[in-house]
């Protein structure tokens, strides 16, 4: 079977902020209270992150990816595509 076979995958699920946070700590096995110890913010502020009840915003963001080692764009823009969508 050869590559132009293959239909390209569809994007069928919306990821929020807070659901990527989630995702990406459980994904490292990491309870809210270790990222809590990580990071220096609340358990309470995590939680409320997770389920969009609170704004990341850019610093949280910086501290929590630093955190679970991926880039904070991988936090705030979790739907992104980048071959189709251009930042200007």
């Amino acid at each position: 079977m050869n590559r132009n076979s293959f239909r390209a995958a569809r994007k069928t699920v919306d990821v929020s902020v807070g659901e990527s946070v989630r995702i990406i700590r459980e994904l490292q096995e990491l309870s809210q209270n270790s990222l809590s110890e990580l990071t220096g913010i609340p358990q309470s502020t995590i939680s409320a992150i997770e389920n969009d009840r609170v704004k990341l915003g850019v610093e949280r963001a910086k501290v929590i990816a630093r955190a679970l080692r991926v880039h904070p764009a991988v936090l705030v823009f979790p739907g992104w595509d980048v071959e189709s969508e251009t930042a200007a």
